[in-house]
């Protein structure tokens, strides 16, 4: 290991080999702190041509790689293991914003840019890149593309492989794969380019990307509601997206016990509703049109009157409770604060079994109703603590038991997922498999599409280097 180590020293620089303990501790455990390993080396290049070297001397060594983006994900997907032989491969050195085409609406990245950073640089150009969650701070892209990564804008722009255009590819010899296609329509065989988002890091290393960028909306109307259930929340949904042409970028569920716990963390936040709500609903519209965003002689604007029509009508009609529109820059900002804040209240007592699940919009309801009964069965009392990205039907069902083990976590993983599967819903939405739901892979996904990803990969990865373990049972 001594003249790989040596090697690897000479393709991306002794400073950016990191072999001491102190150096590789912030890359070996992730933000969970429930996946915490041990690395060989932490290797940090700064182009493709580097990563190809690394990939290939590992290739020719047999020894696996970790690719590793911003550390932001929760399912164990860039856990290196504990033996101490395996390199984790960050591109955080590779960031950097190779250009912004307004003419195209497209971005060319390296796959090490922040996410935050992707959006200040494109709100220059009056532009928006609409991938957005609370990790954006610290993800970067080539982790957003790992996971096929979701957030709160997927009821209108989609989830981030609906946002990539192209990819440039390291495979696991070293050779560069270039998809970096800048086509909306490129009908030419396989689609390599989805096969590898969403792959986590087992098919290949994403270096660089071509992503679809779009016009900065004008003004947004922004709204936290209360409804009597979600049922009439759906139907909320459907009046303004009427009302707004489809303009509905963000539609997040948080219950009653969302806001117990937000207010247990942040005394001082203001809540939004007179009186807590069983249902409460955060809706974002946003205008793209002149004429929905120019003030009227009053100072209001179309879209936020718009929106308060809607919210009147049904409010007459009994099928909303209360609604407190963001009247302010800064409101609209703590509405988003207090949404965003879901990782620390569900993290609140500990890490918990977190369900990343997706729903019919129509059974959500029932997922809900029958998840809580089978918990209650099976463990007494539980609360189960949700947030949801309800637009598009994506729940965060997160559970936490007091003595919580590892046999606890699978049959809570199992009732859960015997609901989903009931309802005809997915295990794993947008926070991808990695280690955490391999064994619901094992247990709910079609034997035979497991047996065509395994083909894929010993087809692309014979040695079984790239980022072994991980996603396939």
């Amino acid at each position: 290991m001594e003249k790989l180590i040596e090697n690897l020293r000479g393709i991306v620089g002794a400073q950016y080999c990191l072999t001491d303990d102190q150096g590789r501790q912030k890359y070996e455990r992730d933000i969970t702190g429930y996946f915490r390993g041990r690395a060989l080396a932490v290797l940090r290049p700064a182009t493709t041509a580097e990563v190809s070297g690394v990939m290939a001397l590992a290739h020719d060594a047999k020894v696996p790689v970790v690719p590793l983006s911003g550390n932001t994900g929760l399912s164990g997907g860039g856990y290196p293991g504990e033996a101490g032989d395996t390199l984790i491969l960050s591109l955080d050195r590779m960031n950097h914003i190779l250009e912004i085409n307004t003419k195209s609406h497209l971005a060319i990245v390296e796959a090490g840019v922040i996410l935050a950073n992707l959006h200040q640089a494109v709100d220059a150009h009056d532009l928006v890149f609409p991938l957005l969650f609370g990790a954006r701070g610290s993800c970067m892209i080539g982790g957003n593309l790992a996971t096929n990564a979701g957030g709160s804008n997927v009821v209108r722009y989609g989830n981030t492989r609906a946002l990539c255009l192209g990819l440039e590819v390291v495979m696991a010899d070293g050779e560069i794969v270039d998809l970096m296609s800048e086509l909306h329509k490129d009908n030419t065989g396989y689609d390599l380019r989805d096969l590898f988002i969403g792959s986590e890091g087992t098919l290949g290393v994403i270096t660089r990307a071509v992503l679809k960028l779009f016009p900065k909306p004008k003004a947004y109307a922004t709204a936290m509601v209360a409804v009597p259930d979600i049922a009439g929340a759906l139907d909320l949904l459907h009046a303004v997206q009427a009302a707004s042409g489809g303009g509905v970028e963000a539609f997040e569920y948080m219950p009653r016990s969302y806001f117990e716990h937000l207010k247990a963390l942040d005394p001082k936040a203001p809540m939004p509703f007179a009186e807590p709500a069983d249902v409460g609903i955060m809706i974002e519209v946003a205008a793209t049109l002149p004429g929905d965003s120019i003030p009227a002689e009053d100072g209001s604007l179309p879209i936020v009157t718009r929106l308060e029509e809607t919210l009147a009508g049904f409010l007459d009609s009994g099928k909303l409770l209360d609604a407190s529109v963001a009247k302010s820059e800064a409101q609209r900002a703590e509405m988003w604060r207090q949404r965003e804040m879901a990782f620390e209240v569900s993290t609140r007592f500990g890490m918990p079994v977190s369900n990343d699940v997706a729903l019919p919009l129509d059974k959500v309801e029932a997922f809900l109703m029958r998840a809580d009964e089978k918990l209650a069965a099976a463990f007494g009392t539980v609360n189960p603590i949700v947030v949801a990205h309800l637009g598009d039907g994506n729940l965060h069902y997160s559970v936490w038991i007091d003595g919580m083990d590892a046999e606890m976590r699978t049959r809570v993983y199992t009732l859960v997922e015997d609901v989903v599967e009931s309802l005809n819903g997915s295990f794993s939405a947008e926070h991808g498999i990695g280690l955490a739901k391999k064994g619901t892979m094992a247990r709910r996904k079609n034997p035979a599409a497991i047996a065509v990803m395994r083909r894929i990969k010993a087809a692309l990865d014979p040695e079984n280097i790239m980022n072994p373990g991980k996603t396939l049972p």
